[in-house]
């Protein structure tokens, strides 16, 4: 058990929350319905005298600055749902303060942020440090990394995900001074958007070995960051890949296609698929004594249960792991993989060139603060 706190004697973990734009206000509407056992929501922490008003009138704690939030004594736990940049040094100062931690996504603006963050928790190794990946949570991506994971697939040799249904408008945009721009967001749909696909990519495939990007930035919006991507993957045992993603086509497509030497899987319109060749294609290939035939092959589709309420299910295993050292389903380390791919694919398209992983994080910086020096981001 990690608890480390003598003055709760409930038996439930008392959670606050930083920041009550649109993820905030999510995860506190299922705590405020129960959604989540063991755990109490008794605080937030935001600076809008109307949403200090909302959150009072259900009886919670509320908080103008993060710093006495996290030394009050009425949490045990915090979720973070600031804008990126903040995510370190609110995660630190939770750490240092004692409280658990959930991050949402993205852990960091940049790696070489997310190191330190990590290396803080490093200093903490009894907080419970987790991060908001719910797509780890769903029963669909579970049951592609469970088949991988058996062998069923064979050796992977091509990755596609086409992740085009990230369509937002002008008006999205403008609902934040700090969105879309190097020095408030430091990412477009890369780092907002396709974070929590990023995660599920090398959650179930691997890191890997280089990256080539194709980033427009401002193709289809008044923005500085990317709106529309492509990138080339490759991984060390020769697996090759495609990522592909926009803000600004629709209808869009979601499609996930992972092929092996044993079959193909294929995720879309949540259908998900699996066709399994009856013999290894790179043995048929070898053995084969005509020159134009293939593995006979079948197709089934395999039926799952949507979750419902993903981000519950992450927020009651983070619980779980505070209350019973329960494992992460989505450690805070592991948050800067994705982070990591974001990174690559966007400094690869700024310098027109192939990034090879891992990334130095303090070369990206770097760039990254010449890009937030003309950033026009509003306060």
């Amino acid at each position: 058990m990690f608890w480390p706190f003598k003055k709760n004697r409930t038996g439930k973990v008392r959670l606050g929350i930083i920041g009550m734009g649109n993820i905030g206000k999510l995860h506190a509407d299922y705590l405020l319905a129960g959604r989540v056992s063991r755990c109490e929501l008794t605080a937030i922490c935001t600076s809008s005298p109307e949403k200090q008003k909302v959150y009072a009138a259900h009886g919670l704690k509320i908080f103008s600055d993060h710093e006495t939030l996290l030394k009050s004594g009425v949490i045990d736990a915090v979720v973070i749902c600031t804008p990126h940049y903040q995510h370190p040094a609110l995660g630190i100062a939770a750490f240092q303060a004692g409280v658990h931690v959930l991050m949402e996504k993205p852990i960091a603006a940049h790696k070489a942020d997310a190191a330190r963050l990590i290396a803080a928790h490093r200093r903490k190794r009894k907080i419970v440090f987790a991060a908001m990946f719910q797509m780890r949570a769903e029963p669909r991506f579970r049951i592609m990394r469970k088949l991988i994971r058996d062998g069923a697939l064979g050796k992977i040799v091509r990755v596609n995900w086409i992740n085009t249904d990230w369509f937002r408008t002008e008006a999205y945009y403008a609902s934040g001074g700090w969105r879309a721009t190097w020095r408030g967001e430091g990412g477009g749909v890369l780092l907002n958007q396709c974070l929590h696909n990023l995660d599920a990519l090398q959650w179930l495939c691997g890191m890997p070995r280089r990256v080539r990007g194709f980033c427009q930035l401002g193709h289809f919006h008044k923005i500085e960051v990317e709106d529309n991507v492509t990138a080339y993957l490759e991984w060390a045992n020769g697996a090759t890949g495609a990522f592909i993603s926009s803000t600004g086509e629709a209808p869009g497509t979601n499609r996930l296609e992972i092929a092996g030497t044993l079959g193909r899987l294929v995720l879309e319109n949540n259908k998900l698929t699996f066709t399994r060749n009856v013999t290894d294609m790179i043995r048929f290939s070898k053995m084969a004594k005509e020159g134009f035939v293939k593995p006979d092959a079948r197709t089934e589709e395999i039926r799952y249960e949507n979750a419902e309420r993903p981000h519950a299910i992450i927020t009651q295993n983070f619980v779980d792991a505070i209350l019973d050292g329960e494992k992460l389903i989505a450690p805070g380390a592991e948050g800067i993989h994705s982070l990591e791919l974001a990174n690559a694919i966007t400094f690869s398209s700024l310098k027109d060139g192939v990034i090879e992983l891992p990334m130095s994080g303090a070369t990206w910086a770097k760039k990254l603060r010449q890009l937030g020096r003309k950033s026009k981001r509003k306060r």
